[in-house]
């Protein structure tokens, strides 16, 4: 009867993330994600204030999207919730998970920087917009379907346990 305590802890622990993830991802993320942005764009002579960087009086301001917070409590979710993923193969797929989307992050506002600084807001805001709204959500499907593969997971978040109780109340 192990897999009952196992299946609430985990559920608790996914509620727990649902409401607070963000906020945790960015508090650990924020200062990574700021200053090795900052060392990204060295070169167009950034100035730091606060949770901004001023280029060519052009104010980036770090929030919580831009660090992709969201994807970081959807990747645990999704392991959260998926049968048959142990402790230490969790962390091993949170952790190659967890710096695929950090470096690919840093990528993203590098490039949408860049972008920002050279073309104008009117490029940059139908970059932004695609990446924020298509490019983040199917990268991270397309991550966890590799993660998955890497990893030789062969439950599916949610369906696995639904199945498991159906079976457990037969």
């Amino acid at each position: 009867m192990r897999y009952l305590p196992n299946l609430l802890l985990r559920l608790l622990t996914a509620f727990l993330l649902v409401f607070f993830g963000s906020e945790i991802f960015y508090f650990i993320l924020f200062y990574p994600t700021f200053y090795l942005s900052y060392l990204s764009l060295l070169s167009y002579n950034p100035v730091l204030i606060n949770n901004s960087l001023i280029i060519n009086n052009i104010n980036l301001v770090f929030i919580p999207a831009c660090l992709a917070a969201s994807a970081y409590t959807l990747l645990s979710l999704l392991i959260l919730l998926t049968k048959d993923i142990n402790l230490k193969k969790g962390i091993k797929i949170f952790l190659t998970g967890f710096f695929t989307l950090f470096f690919v992050n840093l990528i993203r506002i590098f490039l949408l920087a860049v972008l920002l600084i050279e073309s104008g807001i009117k490029l940059f805001n139908t970059f932004h917009l695609f990446f924020w709204q298509v490019f983040s959500t199917i990268f991270v499907l397309l991550l966890w379907i590799f993660l998955t593969k890497y990893f030789k997971v062969k439950t599916i978040p949610v369906y696995s346990d639904y199945k498991e109780l159906l079976n457990k109340i037969k």
